[in-house]
């Protein structure tokens, strides 16, 4: 295998974009393919694969690299190195790569998988939580998996097609897919590929929705004409499925404290051609008091820690401190009170995380049922990524019983 020039030095400008100045991996990537228009598939695929493989595998480079985490140019290629000898490139000719140790670097591979904290490049800090969480055993395959590049899943919009009709359309545009057991609407990618280009995303007839997250919105069990209310919408991704199982019958009122994110939905719900999604600021409480006691159902996505996620997001893994995750855990324990109330009697709520760990998830689940009798727990589900393969989430369903 060949390195090229042009896309080493865009990964090496990436990385210390990401490392340096704090900006995010995904918009690292996008910003870096529009480097070169003529890069082909192969090329782009390169340059995305491998940015994230290294803010993956950053505290493990940089350990074999001795870089102390200082990511100057001359440390960002003695860890861009690292991966290039791990993954078994023939190191050209430059001068980055003169001198380079390849026997030690594989050495000291070999040396550093005994210890987690290396072997699955993670802080300290959330191995012992992980550890805390989850006990030993559990978290090591969890975290594991979470460490395994992302696949791209897509959920069908079924107020567009069907799947059947999708399936066919991306396999004439090149695109193959495979359906998933056990997720109607879900389709997963062959291969990687830049599905934003098709005509059939363009047509609105899917969403990239990883399998996991698909689970969500039919947790809720809606049905066409009830008023639904999406609490942390955010882009909409689980709204626009929530219309698509209510046949884009009822209303879904979509909240969010973030205005921008909302006006991103807009923009979804047209290409979906979901009519029956409206969006609402949470500017005020009062925002929020209009609506008690107005929804048949309501859906609670929470905002959380993402370690359920980090296989799409690894540079959250460094981005993360533990004073998030304690004070994560007071806001969800807080949106849960409130936003619970806006379900009417006999109405049901789901309470909905992308992390695996207890204390976001059941423990937020048990800790709110015992202040609040009014509610009864119907059933829950975890998914967790080394027994599916897909994200780890979370997910209640729970009723208002008076």
């Amino acid at each position: 295998m060949r390195l090229h020039r042009n896309l080493v030095f865009t990964v090496i400008d990436s990385i210390k974009l990401i490392f340096n100045e704090g900006e995010y991996a995904d918009k690292v990537v996008q910003k870096a393919l529009k480097r070169d228009s003529r890069w082909g598939a192969r090329d782009r695929k390169f340059v995305a694969e491998t940015i994230y493989e290294m803010v993956r595998w950053k505290r493990l480079y940089n350990e074999i690299a001795g870089t102390k985490s200082h990511y100057t140019t001359e440390n960002v290629w003695k860890n861009f190195t690292v991966f290039a000898v791990l993954k078994g490139y023939t190191l050209p000719d430059w001068p980055q790569f003169e001198g380079t140790p390849e026997r030690r670097i594989k050495g000291k591979f070999d040396e550093l998988q005994n210890n987690r904290v290396f072997k699955e490049s993670i802080p300290d800090w959330m191995d012992e939580l992980g550890v805390a969480e989850l006990g030993e055993k559990h978290w090591s395959k969890e975290i594991e998996a979470l460490n395994k590049q992302a696949e791209v899943i897509l959920r069908t919009n079924t107020l567009r097609t069907n799947k059947a009709t999708l399936q066919k359309k991306l396999a004439d545009e090149g695109i193959e897919t495979v359906e998933i057991d056990g997720y109607p609407s879900a389709l997963k990618l062959v291969e990687r590929a830049n599905v934003f280009r098709t005509d059939a995303f363009k047509s609105g007839f899917f969403e990239v929705q990883d399998a996991s997250s698909q689970l969500v919105a039919a947790y809720l069990d809606v049905k066409p004409g009830m008023r639904v209310i999406d609490t942390c919408a955010g882009a909409g991704g689980k709204s626009l499925h929530l219309s698509a199982l209510m046949e884009n019958k009822g209303t879904i009122i979509a909240t969010d404290i973030y205005e921008s994110k909302l006006k991103k939905l807009k923009i979804r719900t047209r290409r979906a051609g979901a009519h029956n999604i409206t969006t609402k600021v949470i500017e005020s409480s009062k925002v929020i008091k209009k609506m008690k006691n107005t929804a048949d159902a309501v859906l609670i996505d929470a905002p959380c820690s993402g370690i359920g996620v980090l296989r799409r997001n690894p540079d959250s893994k460094w981005k993360l401190q533990p004073e998030f995750i304690e004070n994560i855990i007071k806001t969800q324990a807080d949106i849960l009170e409130r936003y619970s109330k806006l379900v009417k009697v006999g109405g049901k709520v789901v309470y909905a995380t992308c992390s695996i760990l207890p204390s976001e998830n059941e423990l937020q689940v048990k800790a709110f049922l015992k202040t609040n009798d009014n509610f009864r727990i119907i059933k829950d589900h975890k998914v967790s990524p080394f027994k599916t393969g897909y994200d780890g989430f979370y997910m209640a369903l729970l009723e208002r019983i008076s």
